[in-house]
Formats: structure tokens, C-alpha cells, sequence
């Protein structure tokens, strides 16, 4: 019997606070790029957020199993080629745009989850849903004004943006489909966390990008990404997940690209053109229909009974 509980203050505004830094991630990387690369930020964060995982599986007498180790490497390179993906578009696009396309991450994995679990197969108003997602995504990509300066090198950081959402898909239904679904969260997260310090620093390294600027600035820059985003969110997002249905718990992310693209507006002062959060609200309006489409059927249903 499922004892998790469904949604209540608690978890509301613990889920809202969440997506609120979730969304504030991007947006950091890309301003504090001047001291410290978004790439070796990520690379550094998922280092030192993998220590303190490892203390608390330690501390709880949490084996970190070795038995799913293929499927365990196989996350770890989805995961590391994601955040390189999104160090890279941070470089040459906006943190809004970063955030809307990696955040089609759910189609991907419905798309994926699709052609490998027949229990997963998508009824037609997933599809449809799926079809205003994509025609979301090309209107907010492919039109005119829908890069900032639209330019090849920003239009690009939006392909490697999207790039990387196809890749946090992948790594979803990489964990649905093996040994990892049952294993400690911890324990994924780990894999996850020590397949980005291993891949994303030398990568730094290797690209140019591995200067850092000292000052105050740039250790709370770090700090934050490894302290609050890599570290104490997810061990949060993991503790949700035990007492709290995760179907519901999923509909608050919606709100992370919001809050993404409502900082990169403020803080960073970054253009949003028309086409592009059209595109975003239509892509999002997809994403919500393949998500809830149990929902909007017994809606459906009751309206017609009615």
C-alpha cells in the first residue's frame, strides 16, 4: 500500500522554494561566467556536492551499490553530457532560452518511455500534446527575432540547449528502465554527481575554460551551486519524493523555466522577444497535456456526461 501523502502546505511551498532555485541556477552560471566558467561551476559544484552525498549515504548506512554499475555509468555520461551541453549554451545564449529548451526534458522521456514500456504507451491526446510542444519549440527557435541578436552563435547555444533536455530525457528513462529505479536515490544521485566532476573539469580544461577569477564573488558563486543547487535541493527533492505523491509532485517543475526566465529578465537584463515566449507558453502547454492527459480526459469525459 502507497502510505506517501498528497500535496499540503509543506509541500507546496517546499516545491515552490525548489523550482524558485532551480530556476535561479542558469541564471547564476551565466553571471558569475566572467569569474568563474559555467562549465567549471558545474564541473567543481557536482565534485563537491558528491563528497557531501557521500558523507549523508555514509551517515544513513546507505550502500553504494555496485551491482547496476552499467546502467550507473550510462546516467553518469547522460548526465555530464547534459550539463556540458548547458555549460556550452550558457556562452552563447541567454539563461531564459537555456532554461525553456533544457526543460523539454519530459517529452523526451515520454517519447523514450513510449517506444520501450508498453504501460507507457502515448494515447492521442499525449500526442497531440507532444505535437504542441515541438511547434513550441520551432516557433521559438526557428523564427526571426527568436535568438537574441539572431545570430549563428546564439542559435546554436539554443540547439545545445535542447541537446541537453533530449539528454536529461535519456537519463530518465535510463533509470526507469534498469536496476537504478529501485536503488537508493542517494545513490543515483551519486553516480550522476561523479560522472560530471570526472567528465566536466577536464572539459574545462581542455576547451579553455578552467580560469578562475578569486574573490568573494565567485566562492559564493560556487558555494551556491554546490551548497543549495547540487546538494541540499535534490537531498530535499529526494525526501519529497518518499513522503509525497510524485505525480503531483512533478507539476510544481513546471514552474522552474518561470522562475528561469523571470530572473534572466531581471537580473541579467535579458531580452525576451514575442515569438520566443510564445513559443515557450505553446511548448510548455504540450508539456502539460502529456503530463496531466488523465486528467484532462476525465475532464473531458465529465464535460460530455454532463
Amino acid at each position: 500500500m502507497d502510505t506517501r501523502l498528497p500535496i499540503d502546505a509543506r509541500a507546496s511551498g517546499l516545491m515552490t522554494l525548489l523550482c524558485l532555485i532551480w530556476g535561479l541556477q542558469q541564471v547564476a552560471l551565466k553571471g558569475y561566467g566572467d569569474d568563474i566558467s559555467p562549465l567549471l561551476q558545474i564541473g567543481l559544484r557536482s565534485g563537491i556536492a558528491a563528497l557531501l552525498v557521500a558523507l549523508v549515504m555514509r551517515w544513513q548506512r546507505i550502500g553504494f551499490s555496485r551491482e547496476p554499475w552499467r546502467p550507473g555509468l550510462l546516467a553518469a555520461a547522460l548526465f555530464a553530457s547534459e550539463y556540458l551541453l548547458v555549460g556550452q549554451a550558457l556562452r552563447y545564449t541567454t539563461a531564459s532560452h537555456t532554461v525553456v529548451f533544457l526543460y523539454t526534458a519530459p517529452i523526451f522521456a515520454a517519447l523514450g518511455l513510449h517506444l520501450r514500456l508498453p504501460a507507457e504507451r502515448l494515447s492521442r491526446l499525449q500526442w497531440v500534446g507532444v505535437a504542441m510542444a515541438f511547434g513550441g519549440v520551432a516557433l521559438a527557435f526557428l523564427g526571426p527575432d527568436a535568438a537574441p541578436g539572431s545570430g549563428a552563435a546564439s542559435l546554436a547555444g539554443d540547439a545545445m540547449a535542447l541537446a541537453g533536455g533530449a539528454c536529461w530525457g535519456a537519463t530518465t528513462v535510463t533509470i526507469r528502465l534498469s536496476r537504478l529505479s529501485t536503488a537508493p536515490p542517494a545513490a543515483t544521485l551519486l553516480w550522476q554527481l561523479l560522472g560530471a566532476f570526472v567528465v566536466l573539469v577536464p572539459a574545462a580544461w581542455l576547451l579553455g575554460e578552467s580560469s578562475i577569477r578569486p574573490g568573494v564573488q565567485t566562492w559564493l558563486a560556487l558555494g551556491f551551486q554546490a551548497l543549495i543547487v547540487s546538494f541540499a535541493s535534490f537531498l530535499a527533492w529526494f525526501w519529497l519524493l518518499r513522503h509525497y505523491l510524485a505525480s503531483r509532485l512533478g507539476i510544481f517543475s513546471f514552474m522552474t523555466p518561470v522562475f528561469g526566465v523571470v530572473f534572466g529578465a531581471l537580473l541579467l537584463h535579458e531580452p525576451l522577444s514575442a515569438r520566443f515566449v510564445a513559443g515557450a507558453v505553446l511548448m510548455f502547454a504540450g508539456i502539460l497535456v502529456v503530463s496531466l492527459h488523465r486528467v484532462l480526459a476525465g475532464l473531458g469525459a465529465r464535460v460530455l456526461r454532463a
